[in-house]
């Protein structure tokens, strides 16, 4: 399924000064999340591994609403405190550009490449995680907005003119799908790829299940089934039992409509993937009762805060089961992740928008309160910033 279209101009075209600065949608206070205003900004020093994006289009990850809103850490924006760059916020991690400008000892990037960028934008490199293909776990990562790099300035997302980010995380797209798909794929579908794949390595014939038909639930039927698998999604209601059937899925279960309803799968499952945005009416005594022996129930959505697993021991030990987390994925993984959409053809489910102070407003509100199925691309950059290829 293509998604539809959301018809909206842009308010006006803007002059970017080049590489002197950036324009962004940025917010200052977290009250204000919903209304990011397009604000002019002095970009990070650009280092001799550093990549330059001319921004093409940028997914909306719910992660950035609890980033907006400042509900993770509680704490102030940190770049507010920056040592030097702007004191406002641009938010963004599902990036999909053209290079437009390369350090001195830059391999990995073309000018003129279309690239894409996610969560991460900078790693050491040099210790043993970045060196096993687990650098997005790296202890001195840099993630793409609101991160502190080693000089004090804190890193500005994709809801801009430009980004600058380490070579490691632009990510060559190859022809054949369009950029709008893309863009999700780049924070959401390769947080999902990744424990899909390290978790099927190797299994026969394997059957996962996926909690949350969502942003990244919806993604992760359409991948674990390109990866083979037979794949269960679970809901707490039928409303979206059509949609997960149409995206891949084997069979639905409606958790809150089917009493009981593990009790006849024990033993069936190598993987659940655990994608809902809240563990509040998470019921992992259910869930883990239908992992196989020594498997795992992964969680890759994030909550609120406040938000706690309620746990009982008693709840892994007749499979010997665990519970974990998964970060992201690897450069490698989301190569693999890319080429894998190509050859098998999925794509999310994409609704885009024009990006603007009011676009971006949209779909910042709407995302807030669950009106999309099931992702949202802002498209329009160059048409805006007045970019692209000359």
């Amino acid at each position: 399924m293509s998604g539809k279209v959301k018809k909206r101009n842009s308010e006006m075209t803007v002059k970017v000064d080049y590489p002197r600065e950036f324009k962004g949608f940025a917010i200052k206070d977290p009250k204000d999340w919903d209304k990011p205003k397009l604000s002019s900004y002095e970009p990070k020093k650009f280092g001799e591994y550093d990549v330059d994006i001319e921004v093409e289009c940028c997914g909306i990850c719910a992660s950035e609403l609890f980033s907006l809103k400042n509900e993770w850490s509680g704490e102030p924006l940190a770049c507010l405190s920056s040592s030097y760059g702007p004191k406002c916020q641009v938010v963004g991690h599902e990036v999909i550009g053209r290079v437009v400008a390369v350090g001195d000892k830059v391999s990995l990037c073309k000018l003129g490449q279309r690239v894409g960028l996610g969560a991460q934008a900078s790693s050491c490199m040099a210790c043993t995680r970045c060196s096993s293909n687990n650098e997005q776990y790296c202890l001195k990562s840099v993630g793409t907005y609101c991160s502190r790099y080693p000089d004090g300035y804190v890193s500005q997302g994709g809801y801009a003119s430009h980004v600058r980010a380490h070579e490691q995380f632009c990510f060559p797209v190859p022809d054949g799908i369009a950029s709008e798909f893309v863009a999700p794929l780049m924070c959401g579908g390769l947080t999902v790829y990744s424990p899909i794949k390290r978790s099927l390595e190797g299994v026969e014939n394997p059957r996962v299940g996926i909690i949350g038909i969502g942003g990244l639930g919806h993604m992760a039927i359409m991948i674990a089934k390109a990866l083979g698998a037979h794949v269960t999604a679970f809901s707490r209601s039928s409303n979206k039992k059509e949609d997960a059937l149409k995206m891949g899925a084997d069979s639905f279960i409606a958790t809150g409509e089917q009493p009981n309803w593990n009790c006849d799968l024990a033993d069936s499952f190598h993987l659940i993937l655990n994608c809902a945005s809240s563990t509040t009416a998470l019921d992992l005594g259910a869930f883990t009762s239908v992992l196989k022996v020594n498997r795992q129930l992964i969680s890759v959505g994030l909550p609120e805060k406040s938000e706690r697993f309620d746990l009982n021991p008693f709840t892994f030990i007749r499979s010997g089961c665990s519970i974990g987390v998964s970060k992201l994925g690897s450069r490698q993984e989301a190569i693999e992740l890319l080429d894998l959409a190509v050859k098998h053809g999925f794509r999310p489910w994409v609704e885009t928008i024009d990006v603007s102070e009011a676009g971006v407003h949209e779909g910042l509100t709407r995302l807030d309160q669950g009106d999309v199925r099931y992702r949202f691309t802002l498209v329009g950059f160059n048409k805006f910033f007045g970019t692209g290829t000359k």
